[in-house]
């Protein structure tokens, strides 16, 4: 048949048509000339088969071509690289559990609704959330069946074993099945032997294998049959199926939910050198409102490149609150990424518009995003792909440091210290500083880490979010649990009822997490929560940078996980920027809640750097920056808000925060103290003043 035409494709009394393109993933499989020993189980008899070790390559499932083994051992490369077919969505739920049957299962939560691939168990097996599908032990013919609803092309499985802390369970050997109608089945077979094709499966519970057929089939159902597994175990898996959409010209089928969005933006993973390309087109694009920076460098000297957008790029301006989006914070949860990558796109393109909401959100606030604090992970993950990184490569730095708990512990001083009587009068309940263990010369603190405390030391931050993956829920601080060693434990803040509104915020504007026929992504169903919880309460994390930002600087931070599947595939890109694009300006809004000002000497009318702004009945204190400006994130109500300085008479003043969008202003002038203004004028060798002399007689006979 010519190249170019089309194959028809007979379904019933139905015909497809299907050009002839071979729509495979690109991680293909090599054949080398070493054997492995295959246990083949048949009833009760053990057959021992010899067969060819098949060998996975580390390539991206999408980024190289494909590679073929012709009859004659040698291998063929195909004239132009073909895209590889997108994953059916048992990871990202797009297949619903309906979706998803079996011949047998060992428990509900071993059902086929689990075979998902990198599902996690929770800490109890035998529990609604264990991590797998397992059949029965008596089952002979075992098998897991999902059906597209739709013809598909189907071209490719990845398999894992089960998710556990007490078992081993993985499947070493397969067979596939195909159907339109889950009555009448045909098989996969080999094109050499004509055999039914046996597919290698797994050697551990987590690694990702690819498998992909010898031809891609076009069918409604796919049947995976397990045919051995650990000789210690049961037949469980985790599956991902890869599948290409066909045309359906008679539109007898119902029409798939398209993955779309209307914003013209990059759809699609970039790697350290495409990050770059696309922070410098953005810079291009809008030279007025951006400027790239880097905060420093990873330990592989790959820089911590951030996008700043405001109409005053490169200063900070008086009575402008800054704030943050970090993300990659572990390499392999690549949504947050990209993101924020199709975030500053998108504030760009909108800006150049003349679209109000943005424009207010560039001329009233100055915006940092930083896309990738751990490059040097990333670039493994994504070297790895979307369906074969599995749940934990590329999530620690290259020196094998979770950024995550890195951070300094200044939670455990500030709780003796509350514990003895010591906050806030001796001991601050604000800007703590860093202990001394932390800055020895042989403290384990990753390059990165360095980079972004400095980088919160140098910007005063107001309000932050680090983006990760693999759950959908936003969690607040305090992340580390009070009780030492508990596991988790409710722990809230002073700022409880801020951190649980701007949770809030993110959560209910989150597409996602606002559907309310979503299932739970793992273990836990954080719906019945409103999809907030705070992060000692869902496990204790010493060192978070939530923590260390709240602690140390003025910053309030949270943590928003923003879906089931850590490295979504690109196919789902534009899904997720939906899904994410008003919560992630929503969020940003929410800097203008509570109260700002200035903070001024009285006399001269200059800011006053490093005020202390205290709410009575809130035991965290804020400071001003250099210009003498604050901004202090309060719920609404009514609050005694003081401010005091070295060497200046504290003064207090009633602030009232209302639901109008504000900030609310609340400045202040303070007054310096007798003391203070000798020592000034006797630095400066001038003449004391009567009055000053008057009162400084009255305060010597009051303390006499």
């Amino acid at each position: 048949m010519p190249s170019g035409t089309n194959r028809p494709f007979q379904l019933g009394f139905m015909t497809f048509f299907l050009p002839l393109v071979h729509c495979l993933p690109v991680g293909t499989l090599e054949t080398s000339g070493q054997h492995i020993r295959l246990r083949v189980i048949k009833k009760k008899k053990v057959i021992v088969k010899k067969r060819k070790k098949l060998r996975q390559p580390s390539p991206s499932v999408t980024s190289r071509p494909l590679v073929t083994t012709s009859p004659g051992k040698t291998l063929t490369l195909p004239e132009k690289q073909e895209p590889g077919c997108p994953p059916l969505g048992l990871e990202s739920l797009r297949v619903s559990d309906s979706q998803l049957e079996a011949s047998s299962s060992q428990s509900f939560g071993l059902g086929p609704h689990r075979g998902r691939l990198n599902i996690q168990s929770g800490l109890e097996d035998g529990d609604l959330y264990d991590g797998a599908w397992c059949a029965e032990q008596q089952d002979t013919e075992p098998w897991l069946q999902v059906d597209a609803k739709n013809p598909v092309r189907f071209s490719g499985i990845v398999t894992q074993g089960r998710n556990s802390v007490w078992r081993y369970d993985w499947v070493t050997s397969y067979k596939v099945q195909f159907s339109n109608d889950s009555q009448t089945w045909w098989k996969s077979r080999n094109h050499s032997s004509g055999m039914d094709m046996v597919f290698p499966a797994n050697s551990d519970p987590e690694t990702p294998v690819l498998n992909l057929l010898p031809e891609p089939q076009v069918a409604r159902f796919i049947r995976l049959l397990p045919q051995t597994w650990f000789q210690r175990g049961a037949p469980c898996l985790r599956a991902e199926i890869l599948a290409c959409p066909v045309s359906d010209p008679n539109d007898l089928f119902p029409e798939a939910h398209t993955l779309g969005s209307a914003d013209s933006l990059d759809f699609r993973h970039h790697n350290y050198k495409a990050m770059r390309k696309l922070m410098k087109q953005v810079n291009e694009q809008c030279p007025n409102i951006t400027r790239i920076y880097s905060i420093g460098k990873s330990h592989q000297g790959l820089k911590l490149y951030v996008m700043e957008m405001s109409d005053q790029p490169g200063e900070h301006e008086l009575g402008e609150p800054e704030v943050r989006y970090v993300a990659g914070m572990h390499g392999n949860e690549a949504l947050g990424r990209e993101l924020l990558l199709l975030l500053m796109q998108f504030l760009c393109q909108e800006f150049l518009r003349g679209d109000p909401r943005v424009t207010r959100l560039l001329t009233e606030t100055r915006i940092h995003l930083l896309p990738s604090m751990n490059p040097d992970g990333y670039e493994t993950a994504y070297h790895r792909g979307s369906e074969l990184v599995g749940w934990a490569e590329g999530r620690w730095t290259h020196q094998g440091i979770d950024l995550n708990h890195n951070f300094a512990d200044l939670n455990t001083p500030l709780w003796y210290a509350e514990d003895d009587g010591l906050v806030p009068h001796t001991v601050p309940n604000h800007h703590l500083p860093l202990p001394n263990y932390y800055t020895l010369p042989n403290a384990t603190v990753a390059p990165e880490t360095w980079a972004v405390i400095k980088w919160m030391k140098r910007i005063p931050f107001v309000l932050s979010a680090n983006l990760h993956g693999g759950e959908l829920v936003v969690s607040y601080p305090f992340d580390m649990t009070r009780t030492p060693w508990a596991a988790r434990e409710l722990t809230p803040t002073p700022d409880d009822a801020v951190f649980r509104w701007l949770s809030t915020v993110y959560a209910g504007t989150n597409r996602v997490m606002q559907d309310t026929d979503r299932r739970p992504c793992h273990s836990q169903d954080f719906s019945l929560h409103g999809n907030v919880i705070n992060g000692a309460d869902w496990h204790t994390v010493p060192g978070s940078m939530n923590d260390f930002s709240y602690l140390h600087t003025n910053c309030f931070e949270v943590t928003v996980e923003l879906s089931c599947d850590k490295f979504p595939h690109e196919k789902e890109l534009p899904q997720e920027w939906e899904n994410n694009k008003d919560a992630l300006l929503t969020y940003l809004e929410q800097v203008r809640m509570g109260i700002a000002g200035v903070v001024r000497d009285k006399d001269t009318e200059l800011g006053i750097a490093d005020a202390v702004i205290a709410v009575e009945g809130i035991n965290h204190d804020v400071t001003t920056a250099w210009g003498g400006d604050y901004w202090r994130l309060l719920t609404p109500g009514d609050y005694v808000v003081a401010a005091s300085a070295e060497g200046y008479h504290t003064v207090k003043q009633h602030c009232r925060v209302t639901f109008e969008e504000g900030p609310v202003p609340c400045n202040f002038l303070l007054t310096k103290t007798p003391k203070q203004r000798l020592r000034e004028l006797l630095a400066a060798g001038a003449k004391v003043p009567p009055d000053l002399r008057r009162k400084l007689e009255r305060l010597r006979g009051q303390k006499n």
